[in-house]
């Protein structure tokens, strides 16, 4: 089993920083090169990995309602098929789910329309001692809305031109928008799960000849794979634009999902931990409040 060191070494390669630009090639999707462990030792470390993180989140999560101090937003943007689903539902298995709240963002309503990119995912933000969870989120908006522009007209936006300054605009509505949460004690993690084309066809091809599976399947995932290069351009600008100190990305290998959902769980549970949380401190006049609760509870019979 790798040291803590070790560990915290491979998430930092995952890490994408905060100045410079983003090449995902340089991210390897199968998660090879990082270690000369074989793959059946690496898939045994990551399960143990996820096992004691998601124990680990469990304590944290109560950890994080009782202190009602900081509340937690967690982002995953990827290409389909890429497990963000499964993800979530694996990492978050041990978690009280009265404290999580999980959002999917699909294509946005009139009411939605009507307002500013990041006004439905505004509404729905964790409260504190809470954590939140985007299945895609406002990042769709300089996702698919830059390799679709023509969807720019649906927002009515005055002087609404696609040009290099239009989304320069909107790096920078996120950032501050992302800024605004930290500094009001809201811990940002964003995860973008990097699936290989290669292996996201034999994930749509297991959907296909599996009739039980067919309902995941749609017409609209392979025609969106025609912009298979577009789509890897606008994530390298948007993960360079906004990675922040205060709102990191992390590209998580996800061509195996032992890999991302390890991962995932161990930025997760490592970032609670770094907020130092402490229970509530119990006042004089509440242990007098306790003591005579026990007094009285004891004489009752039993």
């Amino acid at each position: 089993m790798p040291s803590a060191k070790d560990i915290q070494s491979i998430i930092s390669k995952f890490r994408v920083p905060s100045d410079g630009t983003v090449r995902l090639k340089q991210y390897d999707p199968e998660w090879s090169g990082d270690t000369k462990l074989p793959k059946a030792e690496r898939k045994k470390i990551a399960k143990e990995l996820l096992s004691e993180d998601v124990t680990a989140l469990a304590g944290a999560q109560e950890l994080l309602y009782a202190a009602d101090s900081w509340s937690i937003l967690i982002i995953f943007q990827a290409m389909d098929a890429a497990g963000k689903d499964g993800t979530i539902k694996h990492v978050m298995s041990g978690v009280n789910p009265q404290g999580v709240q999980v959002y999917s963002f699909k294509h946005p309503s009139a009411e939605e329309l009507d307002h500013t990119f990041l006004w439905r995912c505004m509404k729905v933000l964790p409260e504190r001692g809470r954590i939140g969870i985007f299945n895609r989120s406002y990042y769709e908006d300089v996702l698919i809305v830059k390799v679709h522009p023509e969807l720019v007209a649906a927002q009515r936006i005055p002087d609404g031109r696609t040009g290099k300054s239009f989304w320069a605009d909107r790096y920078d509505d996120i950032n501050t928008f992302e800024r605004h949460l930290t500094r009001n004690g809201t811990l940002i993690l964003k995860f973008f799960l990097n699936v290989s084309k290669k292996e996201q066809a034999r994930r749509f091809l297991d959907r296909i000849n599996d009739p039980a599976k067919h309902w995941k399947f749609s017409d609209s995932d392979v025609a969106e794979r025609g912009f298979w290069d577009d789509y890897m351009q606008a994530y390298e600008e948007a993960l360079a634009a906004t990675s922040t100190k205060w709102a990191p990305w992390y590209v998580i290998p996800a061509d195996h999902k032992w890999v991302s959902r390890a991962m995932v769980a161990k930025i997760i549970s490592t970032s609670i931990e770094s907020l130092n949380l402490i229970y509530p401190q119990v006042s004089d006049e509440k242990r007098r409040q306790i003591a005579e609760a026990k007094t009285k509870l004891e004489k009752q019979p039993q």
